[in-house]
């Protein structure tokens, strides 16, 4: 590590990257500084690198620190760009496309990092087929005043019903107020069916839940319950990734957890400052999502079945196009009601 006071150049991978305005304090509960957020990844830099491996990364950029402002950048800036740096194009909903970022090595995360990006929101695709998804992801989103024990509750749900379809899953923390859990699948089907096969999961869970969990996507309709983010498998959408800092003031990570872990953890155990002690004292609880890659089409078979007895698509974010077979897309206290037959 080299520098002074307005640049800190930290070796690592074989290159050398900058880090602008080192000190600035990203964090205000405990005063870390964009060089700690730096230092943090690269004490973690296996495991972060895992989750962003050759997948094209949206850039979250907080330029007043973890509290202020943000802007998403999908475009990777040509303009001071090291020739070194890793992209790959993809398509939107809107039919327009980007040349993102894509990381191959730790070195790609700090350049990120001095970009003032706090997480890394990666897609659920590698550079060499972007079209087909290898990752499922369930995001527990719990609604305004639901405690952090039913969270937890979900999650453990989730993976019983996973493990009954023949999945291994693995959980994290999201480092703001959920949990994620993901999916390695195999790259055989499209954003369509990943996201088909995500929903029929969800309306499951939804239904062991005994009233914890909900696959509403109107938020007037959720109530007091966690919901299960199932358009969050859809084409353009991210979540941050493993040992990701989130934007606040604690710089809460989203830790990969042991399913053991999950009944006990707390979200605010697991910080900028504790996550490098654990890391190194039980490396990375989630390697194991390389190991294999699981079919599909059980949870296909589900949501086959789901649709057989008139279940049929759910709505869709606002970006995306009418879906066939898609509901009304409004909320239900403003829909008008279907015209009287004739």
């Amino acid at each position: 590590m080299a520098g002074d006071k307005d640049v800190v150049v930290l070796s690592v991978d074989g290159r050398d990257v900058r880090i602008t305005s080192p000190t600035r304090v990203v964090f205000s509960a405990r005063g870390e500084t964009k060089l700690d957020l730096a230092n943090y990844y690269l004490a973690v830099g296996e495991g972060a690198l895992r989750g962003v491996y050759e997948r094209p990364t949206v850039m979250k950029r907080y330029p007043e620190g973890a509290e202020g402002e943000f802007f998403y950048q999908k475009r990777v800036p040509e303009k001071g760009k090291p020739d070194w740096l890793q992209t790959c194009t993809v398509s939107f909903p809107s039919g327009r496309s980007a040349t993102e970022l894509c990381p191959v090595d730790v070195a790609h995360i700090l350049w990120a990092v001095n970009m003032n990006c706090l997480d890394l929101n990666p897609w659920p695709v590698r550079r060499d087929d972007v079209d087909h998804p290898d990752e499922l992801r369930v995001d527990l989103d719990p609604q305004p005043g639901v405690p952090w024990s039913e969270v937890r509750d979900v999650a453990l749900l989730c993976n019983e019903v996973l493990s009954e379809y023949g999945y291994a899953c693995y959980p994290k923390t999201s480092g703001s107020r959920g949990i994620h859990i993901n999916v390695r699948v195999r790259p055989e089907f499209g954003f369509l069916e990943v996201r088909r096969a995500a929903l029929a999961l969800a309306r499951e869970v939804e239904r062991r839940s005994a009233g914890l969990a909900t696959t509403k996507w109107w938020k007037e309709e959720r109530g007091d319950r966690v919901f299960i983010d199932y358009n969050q498998n859809a084409r353009d959408r991210t979540v941050a990734s493993a040992y990701s800092v989130r934007a606040n003031a604690e710089g809460r990570v989203s830790a990969p957890l042991l399913w053991s872990e999950v009944p006990d953890v707390e979200q605010g155990d697991l910080t900028i400052a504790t996550v490098p002690a654990r890391y190194a004292a039980l490396g990375d609880v989630g390697a194991g999502i390389d190991d294999e890659a699981f079919a599909l089409e059980p949870l296909l078979e589900l949501s086959q079945r789901d649709e057989a007895e008139g279940l049929g698509d759910a709505p869709w974010p606002p970006s995306f196009p009418k879906m066939a077979g898609e509901p009304k897309r409004v909320q239900p206290s403003r829909a008008r009601p279907d015209p009287a037959p004739d």
